[in-house]
């Protein structure tokens, strides 16, 4: 007799980080500003169904740093993994993948943008916790 009822399946199969950019466009006169520079701060998640039951999720920051109109620096950068994900209730899909991929996600992405920051010769930017549950509703 078949299972009617197949286990649920999750499963990361890898994380990566898909893009990364850093731009100083002002560089160097910007570097003697004293001036605190405003910091912004843009998160966005995308899923894209890659095979039957593969899914690629990817969480993009976008920082910029300015003093007054100018550009003291610019990162962009996207952390994506490839999960499986098998035997999900449809109604619990979005769920998954929407709240819990980019949870196990994040964590790469928060350590990558502060290491490009500090490479580049900054303070690192420390990217906040973020509630996806909340960002999802």
């Amino acid at each position: 007799m078949a299972d009617s009822n197949p286990t649920p399946v999750f499963q990361i199969q890898r994380v990566y980080l898909k893009d990364l950019s850093l731009e100083q466009p002002n560089s160097p006169a910007i570097l003697l500003e004293q001036e605190q520079p405003s910091v912004d701060i843009q998160l966005g998640v995308e899923a894209t169904p890659v095979a039957e039951g593969i899914y690629e999720v990817a969480v993009t920051a976008t920082v910029q740093t300015k003093i007054q109109d100018k550009t003291v620096f610019l990162v962009e950068a996207k952390q994506a993994g490839i999960f499986e994900i098998r035997n999900v209730p449809e109604d619990q899909m979005g769920g998954v993948i929407g709240i819990a991929c980019p949870q196990i996600i994040y964590p790469y992405l928060r350590g990558n943008v502060a290491d490009v920051v500090t490479r580049a010769g900054f303070p690192p930017v420390h990217l906040a916790e973020i509630n996806f549950q909340a960002m999802y509703e």
